[in-house]
């Protein structure tokens, strides 16, 4: 084999260069393995894909535009404060928009307290670049849009402060005015069937329907107060135990000092106020009747302390399912003492009722003060004080007397039995008494009848219509010693500010817990009254602090939240 060995001199002569040139020239005249025709084909392929999209950009781009004007105009139309046409709106939305050439189909249900709007539109998008592709034909250019707004079923709870303090600075007759519009706008915004109204005025007590309470167990019957005393433990929870027995508050007054028994009247300014006497102070329940309602918000009168825990703790009751097998009792038509109409008697409904709403509105222009109540040893029982109703004379009792042991009221002398069970000697002089003696006739005794017959009062029966003061001091205070410790301090005690503060915070806490939203409103109340007030309340935005006329602006407001509230529920 030959073998041909090359030197450097020989790559760079003449021979090699001439060769090399020639390879070159070949190489550019060779065609084979060209990439031009597929890098052209790709070319086109990828400025066809490109351009489809931009196409589907500029299509989802239109679209989102469209779906976004859409969804505003149908809720701008869908609300129940919307005085327009709902297709005006619509349509007026998207021509503002710059999407009017659009046809927008809309379709409205409109109802006292529910609009539902849809609307729609069916386009056609002519695509650009899509062309050079091939492809000649529109693409669909759709979007739809639905929004209702209503309200559904609703229980409310008004606990309103009708305390003495609310005669000052004009405040009862603001709030009469601001929950009264309250009560329109709400029956406005809700249809027929979907609402009920309870109102419970409060101020030492809460004085409620005879007939409700007589279908709880009631300890200390008597025929005047339809309150109750709640323990402490009682405002851990939402509910009414109707298995467990509440004791009745008794009829009494500590601030009052006459005697009513002569008049047929129980005493004025009770810590309980009567039905008889006050009809407006008996809560009004499950109602849906404006006249009804408003006309009972007239009567209000303010009197006495202020027991917020009291009212917050019936406010929620009427809201809790626990009651509702009374609420049905009193809605039956059957029933003469119905007064729930009959559509009400499955209420409260469950907290699990997604459907419904529970509302408490609270108010108070104060902060909790002392709660009266009369003393265990002094509930039942008789008193020691005879009445003779015929004669209208009282006699009291002295068992540690050993003779003549009753003090008549009216002669201040004692006897040995109570007027109008006996008679007794009367001495007179048929002359003219002078200095003690009988001038120009003769001392006379006779015996007398005493008209009618004495009755032993009960504790119930005494304090019902004689003031304590007046006990202590007229029928007592001639012969005891200390009558005002035997007759007065010993016969009630009372509940502070702090314990009470305490209940209607538990309360408060129990309703949230159960899914109750509570609004609270401060008119012109204390430091110590809006911290109560602003703790028991749901949030800091539904507490209102008010003063004067703005108590009608709070109210106004809290219709407008139960509305949305109920929108998102």
């Amino acid at each position: 084999m030959k073998v041909n060995f090359w030197n450097s001199s020989a790559l760079t002569g003449p021979q090699s260069r001439s060769g090399l040139m020639c390879r070159l020239k070949r190489f550019r005249e060779d065609e084979s393995g060209v990439l031009a025709k597929p890098m052209v084909a790709t070319l086109l392929l990828m400025l066809a894909v490109a351009g489809i999209g931009m196409d589907v950009v500029r299509l989802e781009r239109d679209r989102t535009e469209l779906q976004y004007t859409l969804d505003r105009s149908v809720l701008a139309a869908a609300d129940l404060d919307q005085p327009l046409d709902a297709k005006e709106v619509v349509i007026d939305y998207m021509t503002k928009s710059g999407l009017g050439e659009y046809t927008t189909a809309v379709d409205a249900e409109v109802s006292v307290s529910s609009r539902r709007v849809s609307a729609s539109v069916d386009a056609d998008f002519d695509p650009y670049w899509m062309k050079f592709a091939g492809y000649e034909s529109v693409l669909p250019l759709n979007a739809a849009a639905t929004a209702i707004e209503s309200i559904g079923n609703v229980e409310i709870s008004l606990v309103l402060d009708v305390s003495g303090s609310m005669r000052n600075n004009s405040r009862l007759v603001n709030l009469k005015r601001a929950a009264k519009e309250f009560v329109q706008t709400m029956d406005e915004n809700t249809e027929d069937g979907n609402m009920t109204i309870s109102i419970v005025p409060y101020s030492t007590q809460v004085s409620m329907p005879e007939a409700f309470l007589d279908r709880m167990q009631v300890s200390g019957e008597n025929r005047y107060s339809h309150c109750l005393n709640f323990g402490q433990s009682d405002f851990n929870s939402a509910n009414l135990d109707l298995q467990q027995t509440y004791q009745r508050a008794m009829h009494f007054t500590i601030w009052n000092s006459g005697d009513y028994r002569d008049r047929n009247q129980h005493v004025r300014q009770p810590t309980c106020a009567s039905h008889d006497d006050n009809p407006e102070r008996t809560a009004l329940l499950m109602s849906d009747n404006v006249a009804q309602l408003q006309n009972y918000i007239d009567r209000f009168s303010p009197s006495e302390n202020t027991s917020i825990d009291l009212g917050m703790k019936w406010g929620t009751a009427l809201l809790d399912p626990s009651v509702q097998p009374i609420i049905a009792q009193l809605a039956d038509s059957e029933n003469p003492n119905q007064s729930i109409d009959s559509i009400y008697a499955d209420r409260p409904v469950a907290y699990s009722d997604t459907e419904t709403l529970k509302v408490i509105v609270m108010m108070t222009d104060g902060q909790n003060t002392s709660q009266y109540y009369v003393n265990n040893s002094y509930r039942d029982g008789l008193s020691t004080v005879w009445y003779n109703e015929d004669a209208d004379v009282y006699s009291t009792y002295n068992p540690n007397r050993s003779y003549d042991r009753f003090f008549w009221d009216h002669t201040r002398t004692w006897e040995d039995h109570a007027y109008g069970n006996g008679t007794y000697e009367e001495t007179t002089c048929t002359g003219t008494i002078y200095y003690g003696n009988c001038y120009y006739g003769s001392w006379q005794t006779r015996t007398v009848e005493e008209p009618g017959q004495a009755e032993e009062l009960t504790y119930n029966e005494l304090f019902a219509d004689t003031s304590l003061k007046y006990v202590y001091n007229r029928l007592f205070g001639d012969w005891m010693n200390n009558a005002r410790y035997y007759w007065y301090d010993r016969i009630y005690s009372y509940v502070g500010s702090n314990s009470k503060d305490s209940r209607t915070l538990a309360v408060c806490d129990a309703a949230k817990d159960e899914g109750i939203v509570v609004f609270t409103i401060g008119f012109e109340a204390p430091w110590r009254g809006q911290q109560v007030l602003q703790q028991c309340a749901s949030s800091a935005s539904h507490y209102y602090d008010v003063d004067g006329l703005e108590i009608s602006d709070a109210f106004a407001s809290i219709a407008t939240a139960i509305r949305q509230l109920r929108l998102t529920e």
